[in-house]
Order: C-alpha cells, then structure tokens, then sequence
C-alpha cells in the first residue's frame, strides 16, 4: 500500500519542474492525477514519463473556463477529489522603476488570481481528509531585488493558507504551503536565469546565498508535496514548509 492510495489528486503546473516531479511521485505512491499546463506538447510529454493513472487537461489556470474544463473532468470520472497541488506559477526579474503593467497583470494573474480560483472550484470536490498544498516561495519571507512582484504574489499565497485554514475550520480539509528555495527547474534555468542575460552568474549567485551551497533538485521539493498530501501531516494546516537549503532562515 502506497501512501496515497486510490487517492485522487490534482497538479497545476505539472508539465515539468517541480510539478511533474511531483506527480511522479504520487503515482509510484498509489494516487490517479490529473494534471495541468499551457502547452499541450509538454504535457503530452509528461503524461509518458509519468507512465500511468494520469490525465492531463491543458489549461490555464488564470482563465476560469479552463478551470472549469479540469474539474469537470474530474467530477465526470472519480466524482471526488483529495488532493489539490495548486503549484503553478511563473516570475519575471524586474526592478522597481522598470516594473511594467504587463509583467504585473501577468505574474499576479496566474500566481494569486489562478491559485485562488483553482483552490476554490476544487473545493466542491473535497471532503474531510483532503489536502490541500499551496506552492509558497522563500521570496515571500525575504526582499529580493528586482523580484518584488512576484515576491508579493508568494506573500499573498502564505495569508491565502492562513486564512483558508480558518474559513474551512471543522471541514476537516488541510491548507498548507509548501515553500522551496532556488530549484533547478525549467522555470529558473530556462527562465528567469536567462532572462537576465547573465545565467550562470545568477545561479552562482543563489548557489552562494544557500547555506547547502547548491540548487534543490525538484524531487527533493516533491518529497515534500508528498509528505503534505499524505496522511503523515494529517495535524499540519495552515503552516508554511520551507525546502529552501536554509536560505531563508539563516
């Protein structure tokens, strides 16, 4: 027996990185997923690596029809759902001054907008005993340069998990948040890292910051998404996990 047997779990952002880590590591623990991301090809690719008890629905979680489709998918098949991974998210590295209303809309759209609306159409699926992971951010709990809006979106995310865990008092449905520090993801390295025209300065840079001295690898991230989905933190709600290398607490 897995620890997440015949459960039911949705990932958002799964179709690579710490997401798809993680739904690697549900499925190996006994859970159907359902999962989610922008581009089709990308998850086409994932579904293959997952292997099996895995449907994917490509989406948006900023746009609320999209939404809609997903959980409508899960209802028509399983009826219920126990575990939400409201992971998906992205970054932009821009100072203050040069922070443009695009990036904003954007990074705010998809981080605090897409993670509200995906927790709250999920909610009519769960019963006691759900899970519920809010992917948070050491940049939350820290000032980062040139990184402030999507800092903010992670410091809405931790108040969404205090908050939540009050609003469903007596569900019997836990709201936690699952914080890394610098991981080694498509996001990072393809993304944010390049972005700056400078790559390999910028990992340096983190690496140098991280008192273990290195980037996480995102398996290391999901064994903790498994930890919050499973029956183990079944007296945890309304905390924040850091997996950061001691970056933020140090």
């Amino acid at each position: 027996m897995g620890r997440l047997e015949g459960k039911i779990a949705v990932i958002t952002g799964a179709n690579s990185g710490i997401g798809l880590a993680a739904a690697k590591r549900f499925v190996a623990e006994g859970a159907f997923i359902y999962i989610t991301g922008r581009r089709q090809h990308q998850l086409d690719k994932a579904v293959e690596g997952i292997g099996g008890r895995v449907t994917a629905v490509q989406g948006d979680i900023s746009n609320l029809g999209d939404l809609d489709r997903l959980f409508s998918a899960v209802r028509s098949a399983h009826g219920r759902l126990d575990i939400m991974f409201a992971n998906a998210g992205i970054g932009a590295l821009e100072p203050l001054g040069a922070i443009t209303e695009a990036a904003y809309d954007r990074v705010f759209d998809i981080n605090v907008k897409g993670t509200l609306f995906t927790v709250q159409k999920a909610l009519p699926l769960m019963t006691s005993g759900g899970s519920i992971i809010l992917t948070g951010s050491t940049t939350g709990a820290m000032g980062t340069p040139a990184f402030s809006v999507y800092s903010s979106t992670k410091a809405a995310i931790r108040n969404f998990a205090r908050s939540w865990t009050l609003d469903l008092k007596g569900s019997g449905i836990r709201v936690n948040v699952l914080s890394p520090g610098a991981t080694a993801t498509p996001g990072l390295i393809d993304g944010v890292a390049k972005s700056t025209g400078q790559p390999d300065a910028v990992i340096a840079g983190l690496k140098a910051q991280t008192p273990l001295g290195r980037l996480a690898d995102p398996d290391e991230i999901a064994a903790a998404a498994l930890f919050l989905a499973s029956d183990e933190s079944s007296f945890m709600t309304g905390s924040e996990m850091f997996v950061d290398g001691g970056i933020a607490q140090v």
